[in-house]
């Protein structure tokens, strides 16, 4: 009930309103959602990519160190455009379960970071010019789950 009545009030909002009301701000909103989702997810994907065993010729450290802040930059440019886009449908995106399902795989991709980075990645990556099985798997984690929240992202427009 609380929370029902929280969703209704961020509809409510000032900020909502403006962005529904507006001809051009909606689409500007999803377009920076959009370049953002490019600059997380492209990256992201790449390095990916190297770590299941392509362009075995660029050092994974090197390509980290040169992709992955583009992530970073992409998240700066989805949080607060997904947080305005979805206050202005508060009330139905809140109650679809697409929603949820796409939040709960966001927090997936979060804690395989966190695994990646803080376990798989300092644990030593290579053992004898070969990533680690555990590498491996992290990477088809990452694609499986960017391929999902796109997929559920997609499925929430219609």
């Amino acid at each position: 009930m609380i929370f029902q009545e929280y969703l209704e009030w961020l509809e409510k909002t000032s900020w909502a309103a403006d962005i529904r009301q507006s001809l051009w701000l909606y689409p500007v909103l999803e377009i920076v959602h959009i370049l953002g989702i490019v600059l997380l997810v492209g990256p992201a994907f790449m390095f990916d990519l190297r770590l299941l065993g392509f362009s075995r010729s660029l050092p994974v450290a090197g390509l980290s160190t040169h992709l992955l802040p583009w992530s970073r930059r992409g998240l700066l440019l989805i949080i607060p455009s997904g947080v305005l886009l979805f206050i202005t449908n508060a009330k139905t995106l809140g109650n679809d379960p697409v929603f949820w399902l796409k939040m709960g795989l966001l927090l997936v991709a979060g804690l395989n970071v966190f695994i990646f980075r803080n376990f798989i990645l300092r644990l030593n990556t290579h053992i004898g010019g070969e990533l680690r099985f555990s590498a491996k798997i992290s990477a088809c984690v990452s694609i499986i789950v960017w391929i999902s929240v796109i997929a559920c992202g997609r499925l929430l427009a219609y």
